[in-house]
């Protein structure tokens, strides 16, 4: 189960290289308005021991800290990656957060790109779409095709539509990042969504693809992941079309 501090790493990320991680979220806990059934940071009824979450004014201070340590030390860094334990843009004050980052970036390390990994939920507030719209990287999830089969992967807390999202992701006009988690288990199957997701995608045109699989230990038993082969197979018309798709086994 993970738990990160406000400011952890930099880690090797199997998609973003060396990533300076950001954890806007419970140090000892988790909030999330998914419930994945994938997630490596466990379930949300296990994450409810911390709730306090941090300020902007704490991240731009550990940022601003650790980026110091970093460039001393010769520390390569090329994503500062909002992740962390649940939803980075449930914190209110996720828009000046990014504010904030971005500035520390140009500092101390300029080439470095701003990441947020985000489950799209709450692209339709006004002000979380501009600041995801300021990132280098917006990589924003879709592990299903349809409403039913988000409940199955994702369980979602509260209202979610597929179809809302996709709407949503529609006003980034491609300069976006998608990201799929592919997996197969009791119920469910990325291989049966396959079809409609490539639909999806050539609807949207994002920018790069990100197809990845399970990695660690997940709360749901049974589950099991596909080869990088395997999925390569599942994309290879997208491939063929033109589009740059990263897969990750």
């Amino acid at each position: 189960m993970m738990r990160e501090e406000l400011v952890f790493g930099p880690i090797f990320s199997r998609r973003l290289g060396s990533s300076l991680g950001i954890n806007v979220l419970p140090e000892k806990g988790k909030l999330c308005n998914f419930d994945c059934i994938y997630c490596e940071c466990g379930w949300n009824r296990d994450g409810r021991a911390d709730t306090r979450l941090p300020s902007a004014r704490e991240l731009k201070t550990a940022l601003a800290a650790k980026l110091t340590e970093c460039l001393e030390e010769g520390t390569p860094i090329d994503s500062i990656t909002f992740s962390g334990d649940g939803e980075p843009t449930l914190n209110p004050e996720f828009p000046r957060m990014v504010e904030d980052v971005l500035k520390l970036r140009d500092l101390y390390y300029p080439l470095a790109k701003v990441s947020v990994l985000t489950n799209a939920t709450r692209l339709g507030r006004k002000e979380v779409f501009e600041a995801l719209r300021k990132v280098d990287n917006p990589i924003l999830k879709l592990d299903a095709v349809t409403t039913e089969d988000a409940k199955k992967i994702n369980r979602p807390q509260g209202r979610y539509s597929v179809e809302a999202v996709v709407r949503n992701m529609e006003k980034f006009k491609g300069d976006f990042v998608l990201q799929t988690m592919f997996l197969r288990g009791p119920g469910v199957d990325s291989a049966a969504m396959a079809e409609r997701w490539m639909d999806i995608v050539r609807h949207l045109r994002p920018r790069e693809v990100m197809v990845y699989t399970i990695d660690r230990e997940t709360p749901a038993e049974g589950l099991r992941k596909y080869t990088a082969e395997e999925m390569r197979t599942l994309v290879l018309p997208l491939l063929e079309e033109g589009f740059n798709i990263q897969i990750k086994g």
